[in-house]
């Protein structure tokens, strides 16, 4: 019976110290969050345009913040999944970045701002579904007058 019990603490101390259950962990009260200003709530942005991406963030308390860096992900299915990195690494004390819009149409593009300290604090998330917007198919062509 002790074996039994043993074996199951076992299983369950596996599934908790696995990548996909501690990052969800990590992301809930961990000092860091993320608000984005810009783009807004169903903006229809286009291919080709120049956007500044905004947002205010709040870090947890650390004395050194000398490792630490910030990117941004883009989700094109409404927060499902962030495949696209799309900034290099950004200084933490930044809070822009200008962007090039990319030819992917979608109707549910969300960002995803993340931070986190090499050595000192793991990467957390903040994505940002309250801020959906739509990456439309192509630039609106002018009417001539």
């Amino acid at each position: 019976m002790k074996t039994h019990k043993l074996i199951s603490t076992f299983i369950i101390a596996a599934f908790a110290l696995t990548p996909q259950f501690t990052s969800s962990i990590r992301a809930a009260g961990n000092g860091y969050s993320a608000k984005l200003l810009s783009p807004r709530l169903g903006q229809v942005l286009y291919p080709g345009q120049h956007v500044r991406i905004q947002w205010e963030a709040t870090f947890p308390d650390l004395k050194n913040v000398h490792l630490c860096e910030m990117e941004i992900w883009l989700s094109l299915d409404g927060g499902r999944t962030f495949p696209h990195c799309i900034t290099p690494v950004i200084n933490p004390r930044v809070n822009y970045y200008d962007w090039i819009v990319p030819d992917t149409p979608t109707n549910a593009a969300v960002l995803d701002i993340r931070f986190g300290c090499e050595l000192y604090y793991p990467e957390s998330y903040s994505p940002q579904p309250q801020a959906t917007f739509v990456i439309a198919r192509s630039a609106p062509v002018p009417v001539p007058l």
